[in-house]
């Protein structure tokens, strides 16, 4: 008998208001409910100038982006990688008269697997060269995974690699690094042009169609100066530099890899999966006979060695006079937009004011209201983020004041609640929907809560991260906002109607709630 109100409510709020209620509604409401109330007020959402920095030391970044992206919203943004590089074995012996004959930096950016968006080449009358083997030779074509501009000038966006020896030591992997730590960069050791694209390559006997070589995976492969490897690596065999992990990263300190473009798009990639292998010959004595032989030898540039994303802005003034305003009094006022952008770009904060605070706690005093929904809604500006990139799918939400998830996540952890529920991302009336209502409810329900206080939240742009195994999210810490190339232009405060209720029709930033009364 006391779950009928609960049918009735429900069938009477999702047939009378707008939006979706989300999962907590139903422990909201009180028994005999029978009227929904659909509102939205005006509420204050402002910038916050997170000064172009962020933590991208290897706790942070298990991903990390490459390239460069210009356009006039949020300016030029460029991405470099920085890593330590470790001999797989110390004390190497190279043999007798060794001679590098080429040297190989491998890295696996992201592609897309789509059928469509993949091509074949088949050679069937392919040669293989060592000892001329007749063979088939099948290429695999796949596009690097971009954000922001796949052509310009109507081609492939091209970009160029270079890979240059860094000249700082880099410490531990465990250090804390923040993105705009200058860091010096010695010669070029190598550079590619890039297209864009990966491949994978399979070449196989004509004889007995068996593999004469493993099939390499899709991969970018960059040639690296074999003169400079040469004269750092093999000919340092005995030397001290090569007998230890301390000794090598302090003579071979990194490499950095970037672009020398700037502009074009962002790819990303496991820092894990790059490594630098050596090929070289030397002479091997058999039966009085020698022989020059192949050899190969690997730096290692996973996990270990200390990794970074260096990240340099160039912004326009309209930012720059946006990010000037942030924090307070803009926080009392808020602003008309917000920019909104991963990387240590500006994040932003919404202010629930006080008035509507006080108003919803005498209602569920004297009208024994039960809040089914509360949302926070913020919806993109068509005027000034009018474009084709991809727009975010997720943000990251902490109350201000908390360490840890909203109360709504917390409770709800496991049930299918989503923390942000998005609609139109393909078009320039795309929105985002904040679910809160656990906090609403904690707010309104408290008797001890401060009424003269308005209730505040962070936002950036990113997605939490989960346990591999359980699916579980680690905290509120462990998250993409690093590395998430995401920006976005949102429409925020109208001043004329902080704290009062907003039409319909209102893209302002907006508090939505459903709830019932008796």
């Amino acid at each position: 008998m006391k779950m009928i109100p609960f049918l009735v409510m429900g069938m009477v709020v999702l047939n009378s208001c707008e939006g979706e209620l989300d999962d907590l509604g139903s422990q909201l409401v009180e028994a005999g409910a029978s009227e929904g109330v659909d509102k939205m007020f005006g509420i204050v959402a402002y910038n916050i100038n997170n000064n172009d920095t962020i933590q991208t030391d290897a706790s942070r970044i298990d991903s990390v982006r490459i390239g460069a992206f210009d356009e006039p919203v949020f300016g030029s943004q460029k991405v470099s990688y920085i890593t330590q590089l470790r001999l797989n074995t110390y004390n190497p012996d190279f043999g007798v008269n060794p001679v590098v004959d080429s040297v190989v930096l491998t890295l696996k950016p992201r592609y897309a697997t789509a059928t469509d968006s993949i091509t074949t080449t088949t050679n069937e009358d392919y040669i293989y060269p060592e000892g001329s083997v007749a063979a088939k030779k099948v290429v695999t074509t796949y596009p690097v995974s971009k954000y922001g501009k796949y052509k310009i000038g109507g081609q492939k966006t091209p970009l160029t690699i270079k890979v240059n020896e860094v000249n700082d030591f880099l410490g531990a992997s465990t250090d804390k690094v923040i993105s705009n730590k200058a860091i010096a960069v010695g010669a070029e050791i190598g550079s590619k042009n890039f297209n864009g694209t990966i491949n994978s390559v399979k070449i196989t006997k004509d004889s007995d169609n068996s593999d004469i070589i493993p099939e390499i995976t899709p991969s970018l492969r960059v040639n690296l100066d074999k003169d400079f490897f040469q004269n750092k690596i093999i000919a340092k065999k005995g030397d001290q530099v090569l007998k230890d992990a301390a000794s090598f990263i302090r003579y071979f300190k990194g490499i950095s890899i970037s672009v020398s473009d700037s502009d074009g798009y962002l790819f990303s990639m496991r820092p894990n999966d790059a490594a630098i292998t050596i090929y070289y010959k030397n002479d091997v004595t058999a039966n009085n006979v020698v022989t020059r032989t192949k050899a190969e030898t690997a730096l290692s540039l996973g996990s270990g060695n200390a990794h970074i994303s260096k990240i340099v802005y160039n912004r326009p003034a309209s930012y720059v006079a946006a990010m000037s305003a942030a924090g307070t009094p803009n926080d009392v006022s808020g602003d008309q937009l917000l920019y909104t952008q991963g990387m240590g770009g500006a994040g932003f904060g919404i202010k629930i004011p006080a008035s509507i605070i006080v108003q919803l706690k005498n209602q569920y005093k004297n009208e024994k209201i039960g809040i089914v929904s509360a949302k926070i809604r913020v919806y993109n500006d068509d005027v000034t983020w009018n474009n084709s990139y991809r727009k975010p799918t997720s943000m990251l939400v902490i109350e201000k004041g908390e360490k840890g998830f909203l109360p709504d996540m917390s409770e709800l952890n496991g049930t299918g609640y989503s923390l942000i529920r998005t609609a139109n991302l393909s078009t320039k009336d795309a929105y985002y929907d904040i679910g809160i209502t656990a906090s609403l409810k904690k707010i309104i329900q408290d008797e001890t809560y401060d009424v003269t206080k308005a209730k505040e939240f962070f936002v950036n742009l990113g997605t939490y991260s989960s346990d591999a195994s359980t699916g579980l999210l680690l905290g509120q810490n462990y998250n993409n906002r690093a590395y998430t190339p995401n920006r976005i232009v949102l429409k925020g405060t109208d001043q004329t109607k902080i704290g009062q209720e907003l039409n319909a029709t209102s893209k302002a930033a907006q508090l939505r709630l459903i709830y019932t009364k008796k």
